[in-house]
Formats: C-alpha cells, sequence, structure tokens
C-alpha cells in the first residue's frame, strides 16, 4: 500500500512486513524505512509511488528475517513543500520509530530534512535529490547520495554537446535549489568549453505549465542550443511546446540536461527522438539490470525502473546489509550505519559493483543515452541508444572540488 501524508502519519506504519503473528513480530528487532517522495505532482513517475516500491523490493530480495531482523517500509507524500517535509520526518523520527529516510526527490527538501536527521541522529538514503551540493558543502556524516546529481548531469550531456559544437547557450531553470545549481554547472562546462550561455530565464516552481515566453526569449538571443535546467513535467511541456516552435528547423537545439526514461515515453519517441540524456541506469544495459527488471515489473507494469527507482533500491539494500552486519540497535545510529555504507562496497543488480565515497558520494558508472527514433525502437520501453560510458571514477565531481568538511587530505 502507498500512504498519503495523511493516511501516513495517521498510521504510521505500511509496506512490506515478515508474515508473523503480531506477537512474534513485537519479538523481532525491525528497522523502519520511510520513503519521503512525490506522491501526487510532477515528480511521481521518475521517482515516486514506483520509489516506494522499489524500497520494497529491495526488502523482499534481501530477506531481513534470514538475518534476524524484520524490514517495514513506509511512505508520504511531501507535496515539494519543505515545511511539510520537515514535518513528517520529525514524527517519523519521534513517534513511529523510523530509523532512515529514504528518497527525498528533491533539493531543497532534501537539505532542510537532513537537518533534522543530523538533530536527531537518523541515516538519509537519498536516492532523488540531484544538487551536488549534497555532497559538497552541504554534506553531512548522516547521508549518502545515490541519485545523479548536477554536476553528472552536466558535464556529461552538456559536454558532449559542446564538443559537438553547441557552444551558444540559453538556460531555462527552475527556481529552486536544483534548477540553479544544475544552471551553474553547465555554464562552467560551457565555458571552460570555449562558448557562451546568452542568458537564463528562472521560472517559478511548481506551478509553471507554460513556457512559450521562456522560449521564445531563448530564441531571441540568438542561442543554438537551450538548455532545460529542470525535469518531470516542467522538461516535458518544455521539449514538447519546442517542437510546437519547429525550433529544431530553425537550427536550435534543445538540451534536457536531467531527463528519465519515464519522461521519455511520456513525450513519446515521435517527439522526444534525438534527445541526449545523462543516466546511470537502464533497464536493458546488462544481464544483471534486465533480472532486477524482470523482479520488479509485476509490481509496476506500467513504470518501468528510472534512475532514481534504481537508486533507491540500491541505498536500501545497501543500507540492509549494513543493519545485518551491525545489529538493528546499532544501526539506529544514523552515523554509525554511513560509516558502515561508505566502508563496504556496494553490489546489486541495479549497478554492479560500486562504493560510496567519504563525501557520501555513491560512485558508479555514467552513460549517455540517445533517444531512439521509433523506428529504431522494438518495444513500448525501448527508448534509449547507448552513445558512451563515463568509467565510476570519472563521472563524478572529483572529491577534492566539492569542498566537504568530511573529507580529509
Amino acid at each position: 500500500m502507498i500512504l498519503s501524508r495523511r493516511s501516513a502519519l495517521a498510521t504510521g506504519a505500511a509496506g512490506l512486513v515478515a508474515a508473523t503473528s503480531r506477537a512474534a513480530r513485537a519479538e523481532t528487532p525491525t528497522v523502519r524505512i520511510g520513503v519521503l517522495t512525490d506522491l501526487s505532482g510532477q515528480y511521481r513517475d521518475n521517482s515516486g509511488p514506483t520509489t516506494v516500491l522499489a524500497a520494497k523490493q529491495a526488502v523482499e530480495d534481501f530477506n531481513p528475517s534470514a538475518h534476524g531482523f524484520a524490514a517495514e517500509i513506509i511512505a508520504a507524500d511531501h507535496q515539494q513543500k519543505p515545511d511539510i517535509a520537515v514535518g513528517v520526518a520529525r514524527q517519523w523520527f519521534d513517534r513511529d520509530e523510523v530509523d532512515a529516510i529514504a528518497d527525498l526527490n528533491n533539493t531543497a527538501i532534501a537539505l532542510a530534512v537532513n537537518g533534522v536527521a543530523v538533530e536527531k541522529n537518523k541515516t538519509l538514503l537519498i536516492s532523488g535529490a540531484a544538487s551536488a551540493d549534497i555532497t559538497g558543502k552541504y554534506c553531512s556524516p548522516n547521508l549518502v547520495h545515490f541519485s545523479p546529481d548536477t554536476w553528472f548531469d552536466s558535464h556529461s550531456t552538456g559536454g558532449a554537446i559542446v564538443k559537438d559544437g553547441g557552444k551558444d547557450w540559453y538556460l531555462i531553470v527552475a527556481d529552486y535549489t536544483f534548477g540553479h545549481a544544475l544552471a551553474d554547472e553547465v555554464t562552467k562546462v560551457v565555458t571552460a568549453g570555449g562558448g557562451k550561455v546568452l542568458g537564463r530565464a528562472p521560472y517559478p516552481f511548481p506551478g509553471t505549465t507554460d513556457y512559450s515566453s521562456f522560449l521564445l526569449q531563448a530564441q531571441a538571443s540568438g542561442a543554438k542550443v537551450i538548455g532545460l535546467c529542470n525535469t518531470g513535467g516542467d522538461m516535458e511541456n518544455c521539449v514538447k511546446q519546442a517542437a510546437e516552435f519547429n525550433m529544431a528547423q530553425q537550427g536550435v537545439k534543445v538540451a534536457a540536461l536531467v531527463g528519465f526514461i519515464t519522461e521519455v515515453k511520456s513525450m513519446g519517441l515521435e517527439t522526444a527522438q534525438g534527445l541526449l540524456i545523462s543516466g546511470t541506469f537502464y533497464w536493458d544495459l546488462n544481464d544483471r539490470t534486465r533480472a532486477f527488471t524482470k523482479r520488479f515489473l509485476p509490481k509496476t507494469p506500467d513504470n518501468y525502473p528510472s534512475d532514481l527507482h534504481a537508486s533507491c533500491y540500491s541505498a536500501v539494500t545497501h543500507y540492509l546489509k549494513g543493519v545485518a552486519a551491525l545489529g538493528p540497535a546499532k544501526a539506529r545510529g544514523g552515523r554509525d550505519a554511513i560509516d558502515w555504507m561508505k566502508a563496504h562496497p556496494t553490489d546489486d543488480d541495479c549497478f554492479g559493483k560500486a562504493s560510496i565515497r567519504q563525501d557520501g558520494r555513491f560512485i558508479c558508472n555514467g552513460y549517455l543515452f540517445q533517444v531512439k527514433t521509433p523506428a529504431q525502437s522494438k518495444m513500448p520501453w525501448d527508448v534509449f541508444n547507448v552513445v558512451s560510458t563515463t568509467p565510476a571514477d570519472q563521472a563524478f565531481r572529483p572529491m577534492s572540488e566539492g569542498g566537504c568538511k568530511l573529507v580529509h587530505a
């Protein structure tokens, strides 16, 4: 069951629980993981309810009962509002005995909840937010960051376009922490590559649906590349409206700096074909990703897993390994759990063998995908060609450049 915020707060628990009696369950140590996500807004498909299911899949695959403890997944909707997210986090930690919070698919919300996690010494498994500052100036001993970040996206997608000759840019920016962080990073990439950012247009987030004025500003600037510093429904609408203006036929390229398979499927290949999108996961990458997807699809047949769903699965899986190694009592201390996660390599079907750095950044291979044409696609969710692969040690910002206070020379 996926809970709304109201029902989550009313009951305090949901999800996958060992099939034992109430009395037996009371005697079994139990860890509780809260998935704090967007259950009703524009990020609900690339994260949201399917992320809750990914967390449950991690519990099912790990089988905590074989390690002497039980695990419960609960969920709530942060409604894209940091104050609501902080209220849920406090209630989960103070009343509902939640040990870890996962997802947090909004950077402003992730940073706000991080303050609560540090105060309460709980664990944050950030698998939805994107700002590279999460493991930079805002790094914390209580968090790990599994989802792709703004440094990764800007250097992969933006770098590829600059190398291909796309030198003059105009940025359309979601006006909150994530959007501006992405704009700042891609500006560095474009400038370093000998190009120019001719302007940026921030727009109110959430709530904007008409991007025509911003697209026309970008076109009037003379830019040959319009960089979309957004994601979800905002990115989809920008791409669709740019197509309506026939911008491609006028020599203007639209670059979706952050995108997911769910958004490509929503737009359709006719509209999205040719788009370059960076990512860390694709269901059809290899035998292990296909095996994970085969297990997962019965839970979500209409929404194939995205990078963010895979990130949550991986984060929860590694956290459960830490609980098994430390014991549930010790793992309730967020710093102890995070220290264990950093000290041990990860290994799961979504990302294979990977690791977590001292600053909390999860490190794995990165990929540059290009959306297939309708003729190239063999089935509804067959949407990406792999253009290039970036090794894990090069895919993310060097730890020495992030400014994380946890990093020791």
